[in-house]
């Protein structure tokens, strides 16, 4: 994947408007987007385009995931610690 297409995407996971999907999202993106394979950035480009609360509320396994959204990068995420 090119340069500008992961940066536009470390933007728009850090700039959701939603505090704990920004910290969550970005601090995701700003770690690990170098890592990710093609098919992973477009789960993850793909999992951006869902609602913010929808996408936290299925991180922290409040609510079910929809199938389209239940990937091994969902997995990654809810294993990312923003904190550490």
């Amino acid at each position: 994947m090119d340069e500008i297409r992961k940066k536009r995407l470390v933007y728009r996971a850090n700039y959701r408007g939603f505090k704990e999907a920004d910290l969550i999202l970005g601090g995701f993106a700003k770690a690990h987007i170098h890592d990710l394979s093609d098919a992973e950035i477009i789960m993850f480009e793909d999992l951006l385009g869902a609602k913010d609360h929808d996408i936290y509320d299925w991180i922290t396994h409040k609510t079910p995931v929809p199938a389209n959204y239940d990937t091994p990068l969902l997995g990654k995420l809810r294993a990312f610690n923003p904190i550490a």
